[in-house]
């Protein structure tokens, strides 16, 4: 009786465990990643972003308004290593830099 108190007890806190971390990966998942290109053009928004994204040719600047890191790649395909920009900042981009993923 007193181990399957214990059991069910222990399963029950890993249960809990599992949707307090689901719950909190949806949550740190959320927000913007702006890219200003010239004074002549909208700012290009990307809203809670994932994965690989090309960024326009004429990149300027990249914001990161996440609450997690976005890595800026060199090529379009997010396959070299990048830039990280963390949370709140922001990273000059050269022109045709490439992609960015978060």
């Amino acid at each position: 009786m007193r181990r399957t108190r214990i059991a069910l007890l222990a399963a029950a806190s890993a249960l809990l465990a599992v949707c307090a971390t689901a719950g909190t990966a949806g949550a740190a998942e959320e927000g913007d990643v702006v890219v200003f290109r010239t004074e002549l053009t909208p700012l290009t928004v990307y809203h809670d972003p994932h994965g690989c994204h090309k960024l326009p040719l004429d990149a300027h600047v990249l914001t990161n308004r996440t609450d997690r890191p976005v890595t800026v790649h060199g090529d379009p395909f997010c396959l070299t290593p990048g830039l990280v920009v963390r949370p709140g900042y922001g990273a000059h981009v050269a022109p045709g830099s490439g992609s960015f993923s978060a």
